[in-house]
């Protein structure tokens, strides 16, 4: 009865989380011959039920620490739901029983051993334990019987761990009044026939006699013993505590010697395992999140940045990875406030339904930036701490440059931060210093290449490529793939031509063409052009290169849009870092590098788990540049946030720069590579950019704000929404939902907010809602959460902008008149070769990135509002290949800011007290 009943609850939980079973790992320590026939009946009975069980031998050599660490592995492995170490311990080596037992991990301690459960156990607490798995299958068929425990007299022969002692205090939370006997008992037989239940447990064969049992009792004999029969083959036969054949006449139940107690202790424990089970699917249920949210004490005036993110507790960041479903072997501690999560989230998850996608953006910004951050902050803090949705935030991580430089940090601002703000913009868990030692392993490999090949023969060179090994040669992986693009179809390096050889050894790297760039996470306006080569040992070979910031590396992009470990390597290898005087794309793989850069990124595509000030979770993860690349954060911390936050659950992320810039790249890079399709658009407008936009006097950084800023002008300000009206178009052009959040500022008036609402939603938002989230956290962001909300409800009709098949200048051209307004496109000379050039080697079917200003719509930062009936210059594209994108150059850029006078640096500074940073971020 007890099997198929398990049976069904097994397949319930099957149909209702597809994928999942219940697992049972059996951990034993040497070779008994009759630990092996119990544990092969566990193992039966689990394949019997549906439990996926998992036998652990360990040889009798084992020592204590090797059967703790296999211990704390079964622990945390969130596969196995009950775990049992099979006794006694049949090793040469001692081993503390009780030490073993206890570390167990108590939720995964079916067969209730532990000093915890036991302990929950006497105490009463027979809801929240494990109990022993003969004492529930003696208690099991004390109910077959139907005759109630409560008021009856009980018994217990025995007072050992596994069996005496847990029937006691069973028998006694079931309301009995229990007697227990021992080998010290002098009255046994009078104590016996008291007894209305009797539970016999001694370990001695057929000690309990017939003639002391009352009439009528129940009786449970747990012995097995083994006595003397010469009719027997083996010589002896197997008994019980009870001498069964006289007591059976007096007992009104009784279980038989063998077949009685035997089956249902392994029965008990397979109902257990399956009880452990539905324990971890109702606690680790995806989207269904028991989250403890900070409450905020608001000031007025609002603090700076740092003293809001310092005066707030986060808490434990293994306490925001449990509340979210995250489980402990899935995520990396970094410290007390940072944690990596592991890929494997996936593919636990993978069945699950993901949650609504929405994406933050803006209208062409000032040089200040007008909130999206702080919105992106505010509107998760809103929907989680306020209307109690399961909700992720996932944002880029800034780099080092900017926050020393001139912007200082990104973690939003106000009562909407990502925190510890120090944390998040110094350093987090060192994935863009990742990059930069992956980025300049390449440069380094490039330009050793073109010395080592222009100063060695052909044979010279394979000597060191293939090098003989105790007289054999044999190819790497990495060469075996160069030498079938090559379409050498050999693997034995002594079968190659000279004429194989030198396709072989030879990139033959054409200087002139070298894309690939140094980087470094610092404003270094001198590293802009540099003379490379200079030293004597270079023997003449110098040529002119340059440092860029490393976010602006492709292997942030790459990053930033993969989708796993494989598919990461795969775009590493891709990445061309220059072209052969044949015109042939050279690679990473080619290099002979991919395996190198793949093992230092093996920790940076981890998501890095965070929190915001009113403690609902974020994820911080790449951070891309959004001109000369895509401008998003990445593809995984989206999809591993879908699936954590459930069906109903909201995923934020924010895209760079202007809705022109980030959003369009979001749509037609990152949802195309990713497949995720977008619910609604969040696009964040400011009082202050519009006026600008509308022939308000330039905003500067660091300057104080014209007085056309700081009165009411509705005038201007209507004017200027005439970028408010083509970035919703913009959006809408997708097929997706627009809600414009009005970040208010205190110079704003209520006319001037009311009268932005007003002309969003004459414009086709679906909604505007003025937002106070910056001075009162997600309490400012409530109406905007509620619009968001019902902008997913509807339906996403999401539509890219362009085929990627379409060539490479129709992509341009549709891009520049659709989004920015441009009437046609120009390709000067440069852009033309590329083009040709890219065509030419396979790469004109990648999507593209425009790099170009995001102060504006057009290339011309000074054009402010909506122009239009321009032509877009492109002065040159180039390739992104790994991360899947060409970028063509609009207008004058650099990739390496430099430091302006007065350096955010300054004001940062460090207490030596108290460890703390100070300052402005």
């Amino acid at each position: 009865q007890v099997r198929e009943r398990l049976k069904k609850q097994v397949v319930e939980m099957k149909e209702k989380f597809p994928g999942f079973r219940p697992g049972l790992a059996i951990l034993q320590v040497g070779n008994r011959d009759d630990s092996n026939l119990y544990i092969n009946m566990k193992l039966k009975a689990a394949a019997e039920i549906g439990i996926s069980a998992n036998h652990i031998k360990l040889p009798n050599t084992a020592t204590e620490a090797d059967v703790l660490k296999c211990i704390a592995s079964l622990n945390g492995d969130p596969a196995v739901h009950g775990f049992i170490v099979q006794l006694p311990l049949d090793s040469d080596k001692p081993i503390d029983t009780e030490k073993i037992t206890n570390a167990v991990a108590p939720e995964k301690d079916v067969d209730g051993l532990s000093s915890i459960n036991a302990g929950k156990l006497s105490r009463g607490d027979l809801g929240d334990c494990f109990i022993p798995c003969t004492p529930k299958g003696c208690m099991e068929l004390i109910r077959q019987t139907g005759i109630q425990v409560a008021g009856k007299r009980a018994v217990v022969v025995g007072r050992s761990k596994i069996v005496g002692a847990p029937m006691h205090d069973l028998l006694l939370w079931n309301h009995a009044t229990v007697t227990t006997c021992h080998s010290k008992t002098s009255t046994l037989a009078e104590e016996v026939g008291k007894a209305d239940i009797l539970v016999v447990a001694a370990g001695k064969p057929e000690m309990v006699k017939g003639e002391w049992i009352k009439p009528g009792a129940i009786v449970i004999d747990c012995g097995i013993n083994h006595v003397p029969d010469s009719t027997k083959a083996s010589g002896k036969r197997v008994v019980g505590d009870v001498a069964y054949s006289t007591a059976k006449e007096k007992a009104s139940y009784i279980t038989p010697v063998p077949g009685g107690v035997g089956p249902m202790t392994v029965a008990m424990l397979m109902q257990s395992t399956v009880e452990s089970a539905q324990r971890f699917l109702e606690k680790f249920q995806p989207g269904k999140w028991n989250i403890q949210y900070n409450q905020l004490t608001l000031k007025m005036p609002v603090p700076s940045d740092i003293e809001i993110s310092q005066s707030c507790m986060p808490k434990p960041i293994d306490q925001v990875a449990k509340e979210v479903g995250l489980l402990p072997d899935e995520m990396e501690l970094y410290g007390q406030t940072k944690a990596k999560v592991h890929l494997s989230v996936l593919k636990r998850l993978k069945n699950q339904p993901d949650g609504k996608y929405v994406v933050v953006t803006g209208i062409t910004p000032t040089p200040l930036g007008e909130g999206k951050s702080t919105t992106t902050v505010g509107l998760v803090q809103a929907l989680g701490a306020h209307l109690n949705q399961n909700v992720f935030a996932c944002v880029r991580q800034p780099s080092q440059g900017p926050t020393f430089g001139i912007k200082g940090g990104a973690a939003g601002g106000g009562y909407c931060q990502v925190i510890p703000m120090e944390e998040f913009n110094l350093h987090l868990t060192g994935d863009i210093h990742a990059i930069t030692a992956a980025n300049n392993l390449v440069a380094a490999a490039v330009d050793a290449r073109i010395f080592h090949e222009l100063t060695q023969t052909d044979q010279a060179l394979y000597n060191r490529l293939v090098p003989s090994v105790n007289g054999v040669r044999k190819f790497s992986d990495i060469q075996i793939r160069r030498l079938q693009k090559l379409g050498i179809n050999k693997t034995d390096p002594t079968t190659l031509t000279k004429e194989e050889v030198n396709f072989f050894v030879r990139l033959d790297i054409d200087p002139g063409t070298i894309t690939w760039q140094r980087v470094l996470d610092t404003n270094d306006r001198f590293l802009r052009k540099i003379t490379i080569g200079q030293s004597p040992t270079e023997k003449g070979f110098s040529r002119t290169a340059q440092f860029d910031i490393t976010v602006s590396s492709e292997i942030m992009a790459v990053l930033a849009l993969s989708d796993g470990l494989d598919d990461m390597k795969k775009r590493l290898g891709r990445m061309v870092v220059a072209s052969s005087k044949r015109g042939e794309p050279v690679t990473a793989d080619d290099l002979g590098v991919t395996g190198a850069l793949a093992v230092l990124m093996k920790d940076a595509v981890k998501p890095n788990l965070m929190q915001t000030l009113e403690g609902t979770p974020v994820f911080v993860h790449a951070g891309p540049f959004a001109n000369i690349a895509h401008g998003n954060s990445s593809v995984l911390a989206d999809k591993i946030a879908l699936k954590l936050v459930g069906k109903e659950g909201f995923v934020v992320t924010e895209a760079g720069f202007g809705a022109d810039i980030g959003m369009e790249k979001f749509f037609n890079i990152k949802c195309r590579y990713s497949g995720l399709r977008p619910h609604v658009v969040v696009l964040v407008a400011t009082v202050r950019a519009l006026k600008m936009h509308g022939g308000g006097p330039a905003v500067t950084a660091g300057v104080p704000l014209p007085k056309e800023y700081m009165e009411e002008n509705l005038q201007l300000l209507a004017k200027g929404c005439s970028n408010l009206n083509k970035q919703i178009q913009n959006a809408r052009m997708f097929g997706v939902p627009v809600v414009v959040a009005v970040n208010a500022f205190k110079t704003d008036t209520k006319a001037e907010l009311a009268l932005v609402v007003q002309l969003a939603k004459e414009a086709g938002a679906f909604d505007a809602v003025e937002c106070t989230h910056w001075a009162e956290g997600g309490k400012g962001a409530v109406a905007l959460a509620q619009a968001v909300q019902r902008a997913s409800q509807t339906p996403s009709n999401f539509r890219f902008l362009y085929n990627v098949e379409l060539p490479v200048i129709d992509k341009i051209r549709l891009i520049a008149q659709q989004i920015y307004g441009a009437s046609d496109i120009e390709l000067l000379p440069e852009a033309q070769e590329k083009v040709a050039l890219y065509s030419k080697q396979g790469f004109g079917n990648l999507p593209v990135c425009m790099a170009k200003t995001h102060l504006s719509l057009s290339h011309d930062p000074e054009q402010k509002g909506a122009p239009t009936g321009f032509i877009l210059p492109i002065r040159d594209i180039r390739a992104s290949v790994g991360a899947g994108f060409l970028y063509p150059l609009v207008g004058t850029m650099s990739t390496m800011p430099g430091l302006p006078t007065r350096p955010c640096f300054y004001d940062i500074d460090l207490d030596p007290v108290s460890g703390e940073v100070n300052g402005l971020f």
